[in-house]
C-alpha cells in the first residue's frame, strides 16, 4: 500500500506559503519600518518551512490588529500541525514501503512453495485408515498364528505328559501285579514248605508209630501167624486216613490262600481305583493350569502388537498435529499482516480526512487573507 496524497500535501503547503507572502506584503505597506523585518522572516519561512518568523513579522507590521494576529497564530499552529502530520505521513510511507518489500520478499520466497494439498487430504486419510486396518488385521493374524503354535505346543506337551503318565501308571500297575503275584507265590511257597514240613513230621511220626506197631505186631506174628492179614488192612486204613487228612488239609490251604488272594486282589483293585480317581482329580487342575497358561501367553503376545498399534496411532496423530500447527502458524502470520494492513489503512483514512480538513481551513484562510489585503490596499 502506498499513499497517493503526497503531491497534494506539497501543493497545499506551497499554497499556504503564498498566502503568508501576500500577508507579508500587506504588512510592508501598513507597517513601514516593519516591512524589512517581515521580509526577512518571510524568507526564513520559505527556506526553512517555519512559521515563527512570519508570525513575528506580521506582529510588527500589523500592530494594533488583534484579529489578524489571532488568525496568524492559528495559521502558525496549523502549519506546525501540518508539518508534524507530514513527518508522520513520510514515516508511515517509509514503513509502508518497508512492509511492502518485506511482504513481497516473503511471498517471493514462500509463495511458489505453497500449494493447495487439501484435495489430497481425503485420499491420504483413506490410505492411512486402510494401512491402519491392514496393520491391525495383520497383527490379529500373526496373533492367531502365534496362538495356534502355542496351542499346538501345549497339546504336544500335554500329549507327551499324558503319555508319560499313562506309561508310568501302566508300569506301576505291572509292578504292582508282579509284586502281588510274587507275594502270592512266596506265600504259597512258604505254605507248601510248612505243609511239607508238617507232612514230613506227620509221616515220620506215623512211620515211627507203624514201626512200633509192626514191632509189636511182629511179636504177635511169631506167636500167631494168621493175624498177618490184619496188618495189611491196618496199613491200608492208615494210608486212607492219611490221604483223607492230606486232602482235607490241602483243601483248607487252597481255600485259605484263595481267600487271601481275593482279599489282596480286592485291596489292589480298590487302591488302583483310588489312584485313578486321584489322577483324574489331578488331571482337571492340570488342564485348568494349562488353559490359563495358554491364555496368559496369548495376552503376552497381544501386548506387543497393541503397543505397536498405539505407537503408530500416536505417531500418526503427532504428524497431524504438526501439520495443523504449521497451518495455524501460517494463518496467524496472515492474520497479523492483515491487522497491520488494516491499521495502516485506518491511519491513512484518518490522515486523508485530517488533510482534507486542513486543506479546507487553508483555503478559507487564504480567502480571508486576500480579503484583508484588498481592504488595506
Amino acid at each position: 500500500m502506498s499513499f497517493t496524497n503526497r503531491s497534494t500535501f506539497s501543493t497545499n503547503y506551497w499554497s499556504l506559503d503564498s498566502v503568508q507572502v501576500s500577508m507579508v506584503s500587506v504588512s510592508a505597506v501598513a507597517g513601514g519600518s516593519g516591512s524589512r523585518i517581515s521580509m526577512s522572516h518571510s524568507t526564513s519561512f520559505r527556506g526553512g518551512m517555519g512559521s515563527r518568523g512570519l508570525a513575528s513579522g506580521m506582529a510588527g507590521g500589523l500592530a494594533g490588529m488583534g484579529g489578524i494576529q489571532n488568525e496568524t497564530e492559528t495559521m502558525q499552529s496549523l502549519n506546525n500541525h501540518l508539518a508534524s502530520y507530514l513527518d508522520r505521513v513520510r514515516s508511515l510511507e517509509t514503513e509502508n514501503r518497508r512492509l511492502e518489500s518485506k511482504i513481497r520478499e516473503h511471498l517471493e520466497k514462500k509463495g511458489p512453495q505453497v500449494r493447495d494439498w487439501s484435495h489430497y487430504f481425503k485420499t491420504i486419510e483413506d490410505l492411512r485408515a486402510q494401512i491402519f486396518t491392514n496393520t491391525v488385521d495383520n497383527a490379529l493374524i500373526v496373533l492367531q498364528i502365534n496362538n495356534a503354535h502355542l496351542a499346538a505346543d501345549d497339546f504336544r506337551v500335554k500329549y507327551e505328559t499324558e503319555l508319560a503318565m499313562r506309561q508310568s501308571v501302566e508300569n506301576d500297575t505291572v509292578i504292582d501285579d508282579t509284586n502281588v503275584t510274587q507275594l502270592q507265590l512266596e506265600t504259597e511257597i512258604e505254605a507248601l514248605k510248612e505243609e511239607l514240613l508238617f507232612t514230613k513230621k506227620n509221616h515220620e511220626e506215623e512211620v515211627k508209630g507203624l514201626q512200633a506197631q509192626i514191632a509189636s505186631s511182629g511179636l504177635t506174628v511169631e506167636v500167631d501167624a494168621p493175624k498177618s492179614q490184619d496188618l495189611t488192612k491196618i496199613m491200608a486204613d492208615i494210608q486212607a486216613q492219611y490221604d483223607k487228612l492230606a486232602q482235607k488239609n490241602q483243601e483248607e490251604l487252597d481255600k485259605y490262600w484263595s481267600q487271601q488272594i481275593e482279599e489282596s486282589t480286592t485291596v489292589v483293585t480298590t487302591q488302583s481305583v483310588e489312584v485313578g480317581a486321584a489322577e483324574m482329580m489331578l488331571t482337571e487342575p492340570r488342564c485348568t493350569v494349562q488353559s490359563l497358561e495358554i491364555k496368559l501367553d496369548s495376552v503376552r503376545n497381544l501386548k506387543p502388537s497393541l503397543e505397536n498399534s498405539l505407537r503408530e496411532v500416536e505417531a500418526r496423530y503427532t504428524l497431524q498435529i504438526e501439520q495443523l500447527s504449521g497451518i495455524l502458524l501460517h494463518l496467524e502470520l496472515a492474520l497479523t499482516w492483515a491487522q497491520e494492513y488494516e491499521t495502516l489503512l485506518n491511519v491513512n483514512v484518518k490522515l486523508e480526512a485530517e488533510i482534507a480538513t486542513y486543506r479546507r481551513l487553508l483555503e478559507d484562510g487564504e480567502d480571508s487573507s486576500f480579503k484583508l489585503a484588498s481592504m488595506f490596499l
